[in-house]
């Protein structure tokens, strides 16, 4: 484990026991979320096309 992490994980140990809880869930939420974020990126992998790309560069100029 990192130093970093330890520190984290002492500094989570103590909070009280309705931080943490609010805290596990904030976690859950986010990690759910990017769960959906990452499914939903299989549904438009058929619009992915290297043509499109060209729009990009417009945009960057």
């Amino acid at each position: 484990m990192s130093t970093k992490l330890a520190e984290i994980k002492k500094m989570i140990f103590e909070l009280p026991t309705t931080e943490i809880n609010q805290l596990l869930k904030e976690i859950n939420e986010e990690i759910i979320t990017k769960d959906f974020m990452k499914l939903a990126e299989t549904g438009f992998s058929e619009w992915d096309e290297p043509e499109e790309d060209i729009y990009d560069d417009e945009n960057n100029d």
